[in-house]
């Protein structure tokens, strides 16, 4: 495994802490559960997306771009890291963004506009359709533009997160600790394609589990199916010889509910007993969802009192001030 000579720029702090969820679990009356912080990278009020765009910005810097432009939601996390990343490096950045401009900007967008980014409105298109004439239309104008996949899941993406498995590694060790599953939430592929990847390099014997939070495709191919390719094109990138099959993906789509950004029951209680018990914050659309089945996990036996599990908290709480409408803690007076 060797990737020394693969471009990188430092923007975020690392390591990010790994704590245990004590009084969650002693709430839950099931397994130990250790939550890896990655809400803590520092780029933008943090999020997993940081490690990501250390790779592929430092690509785009190596190719002399000046222009990142990437594509995601309204309140997508990753274009707030993504315009955080392209403003500490002045370059200037482009967010393609589903639906329609809001009247007044909150969350992720209000973030985004702070940044200084050029925002498209791309109505139904939130995954990034309309970047090509966009690009088009910068080059007319003498930019460089960059492209930054959806969710930053490519190969520069995942490996990102093969470093990841390798610092949790180094902190599991010294802290003497060990985990029967990962659990996370498992949107664009590229976070579960770097953890697969890492559980290869590393010879972990724990399960890697993504839970589903979108009922979509990724470029037009299902969503189990591109993430073992991105998992199967990294380790080539980095001359690992490992071949994934469908046995070494586990994805779980049973907590979907109504789909993407939709909050429900679920999403609700997660987000209240995690910050109830632990002081912790999770977003409605990700963390949320992801802890949420956890918690069912853990309450059917799926997971077992035994286990030790660690929640990878892929950050996105400046989303939940633009969902206030669906929380229900905040419609109680």
């Amino acid at each position: 495994m060797e990737y020394s000579h693969i471009a990188r720029e430092s923007l975020g702090f690392f390591p990010t802490p790994l704590v245990a969820l004590s009084k969650l679990s002693k709430k839950l009356d099931g397994s130990t559960i250790f939550m890896k912080r990655d809400d803590n990278t520092g780029l933008a009020l943090g999020g997993n997306k940081t490690r990501k765009l250390e790779f592929i910005i430092g690509d785009a810097r190596a190719k002399g771009a000046d222009t990142i432009i990437t594509a995601g939601a309204a309140q997508s996390n990753h274009c707030r890291q993504t315009a955080a990343a392209a403003a500490s490096l002045g370059l200037e950045c482009h967010l393609v963004l589903g639906g329609k401009e809001p009247e007044q900007a909150s969350g992720n967008l209000l973030l985004d506009k702070i940044f200084g980014c050029h925002t498209h409105w791309a109505g139904a298109n939130r995954k990034g359709e309309d970047i090509p004439d966009i690009v088009e239309q910068l080059m007319t104008q003498g930019k460089k533009p960059y492209v930054v996949p959806y969710g930053g899941s490519n190969e520069l993406g995942a490996l990102a997160f093969v470093e990841a498995y390798k610092e949790l590694e180094s902190q599991r060790k010294n802290m003497n600790l060990s985990f029967t599953h990962i659990i996370f939430a498992s949107s664009s592929g590229g976070t579960q394609a770097g953890l697969m990847l890492g559980k290869k390099v590393f010879n972990s014997p724990c399960q890697i589990v993504g839970i589903n939070i979108d009922k979509g495709e990724t470029d037009k191919v299902p969503f189990d199916q591109y993430t073992l390719a991105l998992a199967n094109r990294t380790a080539k990138l980095i001359g690992a010889d490992y071949e994934f099959s469908e046995s070494d993906l586990i994805l779980n789509s049973d907590y979907v509910g109504e789909g993407y950004g939709v909050v429900g029951a679920l999403e609700n209680e997660a987000i209240a007993l995690t910050a109830q018990t632990e002081g912790i914050l999770l977003d409605p659309v990700y963390t949320g969802r992801a802890m949420g089945g956890l918690i069912d996990m853990i309450r059917t036996g799926v997971i077992q009192k035994t286990d030790s599990v660690l929640f990878w908290h892929t950050g996105g709480a400046p989303a939940l001030f633009a969902y206030s409408n669906d929380l229900d803690i905040a419609q109680k007076p």
